[in-house]
């Protein structure tokens, strides 16, 4: 393969992954919409928090496990908070850092979306790829993801 072809073919790669990515999202938040439920950052948030220890995380760490500035997270970890689904918690050995925590409410909101985005995944994974197809396209972007939180 030339350098030319090689890099053509990386091009072609991002763009696909991008609009992909893009379309995607609009249809998993329009069958949420559709179904009353929030957006999918609200399940992103709450599904990091019940995984982490003891169901909460310091701020910088939610950071860490999704895809939002940290301006955006601060706005949204508001807005979860008004609605019962998490609570912040002082941290007993950083009196100015605190713990996001999910409630119970939070992961039943949690449980509740999880039906209809998982619906989604299954509709466009399930249509388009063979199941070795998502194998390759998870390893792939999991090597990715790896390479840029090393900063490589």
């Amino acid at each position: 393969m030339t350098e030319r072809t090689r890099l053509a073919a990386q091009r072609h790669a991002w763009a696909a992954f991008l609009v992909a990515h893009a379309r995607l999202l609009e249809r998993v938040e329009a069958a949420l919409q559709a179904a009353g439920l929030p957006p999918l950052a609200w399940y992103d948030v709450l599904w990091a928090l019940e995984n982490g220890p003891e169901g909460k995380l310091r701020m910088h760490e939610l950071a860490e496990r999704i895809v939002l500035s940290r301006s955006n997270l601060s706005r949204l970890a508001d807005r979860l908070e008004k609605a019962g689904l998490i609570r912040r918690e002082a941290c007993a050995a950083d009196r100015r850092g605190a713990y996001c925590a999910i409630s119970d409410k939070g992961r039943d909101m949690r449980k509740a979306m999880w039906p209809v985005y998982r619906a989604e995944i299954d509709r466009w994974f399930g249509r388009y790829l063979t199941d070795a197809q998502a194998r390759v396209i998870g390893d792939c972007m999991e090597r990715i993801a790896a390479g840029a939180a090393g900063g490589a």
